[in-house]
């Protein structure tokens, strides 16, 4: 949008170019009821014609230039007015004055944002870090009871429940902070894989679900712990929509893949899983979704640098896809 139409730019002109021309008019009837011969007065109004093309002209270019300089002005992600062309007009001085406050205004607001945003982070950090305590003291407290009856057993699972979304509210709060802490390092997938199992292993064993894993033997570049964090949302995901059957966790080509042989997703949800707060049909009946389990998971696996896909079929199952384009 930085080239300027010659049109555009006599339409904008247009009342200085009119009043050229009716001088010129003007001096051409004087020059007539004076007598003067019709071919000086040609050649007098050729040659101030000229030099109004040329004047014209010349206009033009600098207009030209002026605006594809701020048309890079804007397609900058950071706007910045130090390479603002000095101006002598005094209406374009004025508007130069009001890029420059505005300017100032944009940073300002965004220091602010950014100020904001980093204490919330520490906040939620904060309250991640103070509420574990009391949930590892209640955790202590009800699994040291002698009567480990059915009861117990569903508060345990309830007490676990809290601790994820605990952390699930301070991976979402890190994850759209302006830094993360990612730690990129060769590593045993395997090792990973088995953290998350063991993690979710009272609940396989509440559910009863039957766990099929076949170790990859792979070494993936990732981050450890943001990869943790996304395996133990697939696991809960999978656990928490198959209330009978299993669970496998397999390799396929470059690809960790995790099938479960639950309700399934409908098709016309699949498009839109991954969106924020996007629960669905199952999500509406379980009401229990939050709709950001798998959107932290799509975002944190497009940071690392992994793909991610999901397929399914209702009733029959779903099977959630990591790709992995370094092995």
């Amino acid at each position: 949008m930085g080239k300027v139409r010659f049109f555009d730019y006599v339409r904008a002109n247009l009342k200085w170019l009119l009043a050229l021309a009716f001088c010129g008019m003007v001096m051409a009837v004087i020059l007539i009821l004076n007598h003067v011969p019709n071919g000086e007065i040609l050649y007098g109004l050729l040659l101030c014609a000229v030099l109004c093309i040329c004047v014209v002209a010349a206009d033009y270019c600098a207009c030209r230039r002026r605006c594809r300089k701020l048309a890079e002005f804007r397609a900058a992600v950071e706007v910045s007015l130090d390479g603002l062309t000095e101006c002598s007009h005094p209406v374009e001085q004025q508007y130069q004055e009001l890029l420059r406050t505005l300017s100032d205004a944009k940073q300002e607001l965004e220091r602010q944002a950014g100020q904001r945003e980093r204490e919330q982070t520490e906040y939620y950090t904060m309250w991640v870090h103070q509420i574990k305590t009391p949930i590892a003291a209640l955790k202590l407290l009800l699994e040291e009871e002698k009567d480990a009856g059915e009861l117990r057993q569903e508060e345990l699972s309830e007490l676990f429940r809290i601790e994820q979304y605990a952390e699930m509210a301070l991976g979402y709060t890190r994850l759209k902070s302006e830094s993360t802490d990612f730690v990129f390092r060769r590593l045993k997938l395997d090792d990973v894989i088995r953290e998350a199992v063991r993690k979710y292993a009272k609940q396989f064993i509440r559910k009863k679900i039957s766990l099929h894993y076949e170790p990859t033997g792979q070494m993936v570049l990732t981050d450890e712990k943001w990869l943790g964090f996304v395996l133990g949302q697939l696991l809960s995901n999978a656990l928490k929509y198959t209330p009978r059957g299993s669970i496998t966790i397999s390799m396929e080509d470059h690809s960790l893949r995790i099938f479960d042989t639950g309700i399934g997703i409908r098709e016309e949800d699949l498009p839109r899983v991954c969106e924020m707060g996007y629960t669905g049909y199952n999500g509406r009946a379980e009401k229990r979704s939050t709709g950001i389990g798998l959107y932290l998971c799509s975002s944190i696996l497009k940071k690392l640098g992994h793909g991610f896909s999901i397929t399914s079929e209702e009733g029959k199952g779903t099977c959630v896809s990591i790709t992995f384009e370094d092995l």
